[in-house]
């Protein structure tokens, strides 16, 4: 493969922008020659492409081919992914099935070991891996970090296991990325020095300095639910080098709409310098991750986008390896993105089949199951402890409040909207564990999912027992998806028949699908931006302050059940 493309060229590393000519040969750059203004035949500009630096692809309900043939309509040409939550259900035999299915597209994934299956010992997972685990994955050439360290409590105390995988990191010169939401001072320096190199999970300004100021790199993240751009969009300027971004959990309704791109105009908008921006979000991942993703160099593999202009980014072409990934859409086929350029566009990348792997060993509930005795419920002077979800975070809080009681049981309570909710071990058959929380606001309906971050168990919350096994019992009953029932006792579900987590249809189908029962959801009451996002979210222990697990409430502040 040979072309050449006349263009404005944007250099990031030289902080330039000027007419040139490129060069592409046998999938790689071969020259870039300035040229006169007046020589220049393509539109827009030329730069490298968008590179999502800390992603759960599984989040998107949609395996890696699928992920990508949205991703590069929007100029992202790799991603950094932890494949974790697959791993959680499936263990080795997941991660293998995401390495195979992404190579079977034209896009860059490059995917890390994960460090903490099971995230915690305080939950059933459906695998584990050990640090022997971990190591035969770092010895893959397919696997290009260690993912990020969520034990962070097993850091500071020096737990033999964490270590060790850690230490296998290090000598595989593979980089080990960190998570440690809160975390600062002496603490942060301790966790840092044991040599993790990244933290996503920052929520505030201060916190991310201090980080950076031990040397710790700081990926700024912008999901479905965890929205931290605002707060640390200013890092961009004051420390460049040190800057990646991430969405680290997107639905398929927003991936649709955009990805980093969007990062890029929302940055620029405030003022940033469109170098720096850039550079976090092309430059950095590559050097700091070591990628085979080519920055517009001589010689690099011909990874590049040509966007309209670099206020809103909209993408025009993407390249991967020098082929040509976007053509102009030719009717309303699904896979058209929506006209955000003159023409609209759809991708190149082809769906490809998937042969789901799962497990799912779990009977129906009934409504006895959801009672909440009061005997058998933490309770103080008519006061229960109530997780507090909060609307583009992951972090909850602890609250006290009064309880609600019929026939001698804890109750929803939906006009103070304290809502009961429950998590069913997806994996063998349990006592249902239950507790209540507050901010999902429905007045009718349940929604239920397995998609249940770290373990993936199954998470329902709603407004009446009835509701609440009703979706419990639709997930079971697709073994494995996403509801919503109304309160008409109408059912809708988006099955993911991979590991609970993902679907094999068509990218754009699924997010047509998601839109769907998200507005159901959203009908049900809630003022929540994403209420399947949020809720999966719910059951992630290693978030302070309050979370519930298949085992009980935890308080992550004690890291110890309540």
């Amino acid at each position: 493969m040979e072309f050449n493309l006349a263009i404005q060229l944007v250099d990031i590393n030289q902080r330039t922008i000027y007419p040139a000519k490129l060069t592409v040969q046998n999938n790689r750059i071969v020259a870039i020659e300035k040229i006169d203004e007046s020589a220049v035949n393509t539109v827009g500009y030329l730069m490298p492409g968008f590179i999502d630096s800390h992603v759960h692809i599984e989040s998107s309900m949609l395996i890696p081919s699928e992920f990508a043939r949205i991703a590069v309509m929007h100029g992202t040409v790799g991603t950094v992914s932890d494949p974790h939550e697959i791993a959680n259900v499936c263990g080795l035999e997941g991660v293998q099935f995401m390495i195979n299915n992404g190579k079977q597209v034209p896009f860059k994934f490059n995917f890390g070991a994960p460090s903490c299956v099971p995230a915690t010992i305080f939950e059933t997972a459906g695998a584990a891996l050990d640090s022997k685990d971990v190591e035969a994955l770092l010895a893959l050439d397919d696997i290009k970090y260690l993912s990020e360290m969520m034990n962070f409590p097993g850091v500071l105390h020096n737990d033999p296991e964490v270590m060790k995988k850690i230490a296998a990191a290090h000598r595989a010169g593979k980089p080990v990325d960190g998570h440690a939401p809160g975390l600062t001072g002496a603490l942060a320096k301790q966790y840092i020095e044991a040599g993790i190199s990244t933290d996503h999970e920052c929520f505030t300004l201060e916190e991310a300095v201090d980080k950076i100021s031990y040397g710790m790199k700081i990926i700024i993240r912008e999901g479905s639910a965890a929205k931290n751009f605002e707060a640390l969009a200013e890092l961009i300027d004051d420390h460049p080098n040190m800057i990646m971004l991430c969405s680290d959990d997107k639905h398929p309704d927003s991936l649709v709409e955009g990805h980093i791109n969007q990062l890029c105009a929302r940055a620029v908008a405030k003022g940033l310098d469109v170098f720096n921006v850039l550079k976090a979000a092309c430059i950095n991942p590559v050097k700091h991750y070591n990628l085979n993703i080519g920055t517009l160099r001589v010689g690099d593999p011909a990874d590049f986008i040509i966007v309209e202009d670099l206020t809103y980014f909209k993408v025009l072409q993407t390249y991967i390896d020098g082929q040509a990934l976007l053509q102009a859409a030719t009717d309303a086929s699904a896979t058209a993105l929506p006209a955000n350029t003159a023409t609209p566009r759809q991708s190149l990348i082809q769906s490809v089949p998937a042969t789901p792997i799962n497990q799912f060993t779990c009977a129906p509930v009934n409504e006895i199951d959801l009672l909440v005795p009061v005997a058998s419920y933490p309770n103080q002077d008519g006061l229960i402890p109530v997780i507090e979800a909060l609307d583009g975070q992951l972090i909850t809080n602890k609250l006290y409040l009064p309880a609600t009681i019929v026939d001698d049981c804890f109750v929803s309570n939906t006009t103070d909207d304290i809502l009961k909710m429950v998590v069913v071990n997806r994996y063998h058959m349990a006592p249902v564990a239950k507790s209540f929380i507050k901010n999902f606001g429905f007045r009718t309906g349940a929604i239920a999912s397995t998609v249940a971050h770290d373990s993936h168990n199954i998470v329902a919350v709603g407004a009446t027992d009835e509701a609440i096994a009703a979706a419990i019992n639709a997930v079971i009953s697709a073994e494995g998806g996403i509801s919503c029932v109304d309160s008409h006792n109408q059912t809708l579900v988006l099955p993911l028949p991979v590991a609970g987590l993902m679907s094999t249809e068509d990218g754009f189908l699924v997010a047509q699908q998601y839109t769907a029962i998200d507005a159901m959801a959203k009908s049900l009451g809630s003022s929540l931006s994403a209420p399947f996002m949020t809720l999966s979210f719910m059951a992630l222990l290693v978030i302070p302050h309050l979370k519930l697990s298949d085992k009980g409430i935890f308080d992550g502040d004690r890291f110890a059940f309540l």
